[in-house]
């Protein structure tokens, strides 16, 4: 196995920075100090009222979000919050216009737009790691006996000689790092491009492809449904992990926006941390199940359930410079920063969160 392993480290800051949704005794901790803590360590300020328009990309990194707004957390800091469901291609350059004044962004999809040279800024971290599943064929897991619980080296020898689709170029690099980190090469697999993890989906159901890897809950729905099983995933495999990849998802607004509207910056962070402590002190409360839902219209709520628990969700959205730098190289190694491009100080601050 190759060693190339990086480990994030945590930020220091009023509340914990990272709790899992499988880790019992976290929660009960989470339940106490975000309780306890949260009001010592925001401060709400007066006059950051009215409506904003937030850019998710209906995925779990949007449940702290969707809790926020459903524990009347954005109601209690004088905000009102309407959702729009964006794409990579289409969440940057609607908050360049204006149409949305915070967008709940993918590192790639930020850190591109800051390599193009526009004004925008990171005011917090509200999702940690790839939520990434390896879904097979039943076939194929018959023909190889992998299971849900098949070690990672094991998973990655099969798919030797096997036949992947992909939907995005990132799931195709991050594929491949799992791969190589089993000495498994990526030409060592036929690749299949397909338009849409829907695509991955039927072609996978017809034969076409043996596996394919994407964002849950998809994976996760198909094991469910009897469609395939989910033999990786980030709780297995280092290389999709928060302690190797780093940040999962970033709240990013417009410089002057931010400039512009400090109290509303700050109070929608103030809730988007509650709304995170709160998911996390509850993580196994049917009616969060059913709130994170809403970011997962039609899936089932076992699979919303298993797919929270696949993110770590910061209980303080504190950034730093060296998990900046950890992010950016692992973007890198997904071929996803043009040459040359770098983050700065400029491009993320804690400010908001005071």
């Amino acid at each position: 196995m190759k060693l190339h392993h990086r480990f994030f480290r945590a930020s220091a800051g009023c509340l914990p920075t990272v709790a899992t949704g499988t880790q019992a005794i976290l929660l009960a901790t989470a339940l106490v100090v975000g309780s306890a803590l949260l009001t010592a360590c925001e401060s709400s300020e007066a006059g950051g009222t009215g409506t904003v328009t937030v850019g998710v990309a209906g995925n779990v990194f949007d449940v702290p979000l969707r809790v926020a707004d459903a524990e009347g957390y954005f109601s209690k800091h004088g905000l009102k919050v309407k959702f729009v469901q964006v794409t990579a291609a289409t969440g940057t350059p609607s908050l360049k216009s204006g149409t949305l004044q915070f967008l709940n962004s993918s590192p790639t999809s930020f850190l591109g737009g800051v390599a193009k040279g526009l004004p925008l800024v990171a005011v917090g971290v509200d999702g940690l790691g790839n939520p990434l599943g390896l879904v097979v064929s039943k076939e194929f897991a018959k023909r190889h006996t992998l299971t849900a619980e098949s070690p990672p080296g094991e998973v990655a020898k099969a798919l030797e000689g096997s036949t992947g689709g992909f939907s995005s170029a990132n799931t195709k690099a991050e594929a491949g790092l799992f791969l190589k980190a089993w000495d498994v090469g990526p030409k060592d697999v036929r690749w299949v491009s397909l338009p849409s993890p829907s695509a991955d989906e039927a072609a996978l159901g017809n034969g076409r492809i043996d596996w394919f890897l994407t964002s849950e809950p998809l994976p996760l729905q198909i094991q469910h449904s009897g469609g395939g099983v989910v033999v990786a995933n980030s709780k297995k495999v280092v290389e999709w992990s928060s302690g190797y990849a780093g940040y999962g998802q970033v709240v990013v607004t417009d410089k002057n926006y931010a400039s512009q509207h400090a109290a509303t910056v700050k109070n929608f962070m103030a809730a988007v941390r509650e709304g995170a402590a709160y998911l996390v002190a509850h993580m196994d409360d049917p009616s969060v199940v059913a709130v994170a839902g809403k970011a997962l219209p039609g899936v089932p709520a076992p699979v919303v359930k298993a797919s929270i628990e696949e993110v770590e969700y910061p209980l303080f959205a504190n950034m730093n410079a060296h998990d900046w730098r950890e992010t950016s190289h692992f973007v890198d190694e997904l071929d996803g920063l043009p040459e040359g491009a770098e983050i700065t100080t400029d491009d993320w601050t804690n400010a908001y969160l005071r």
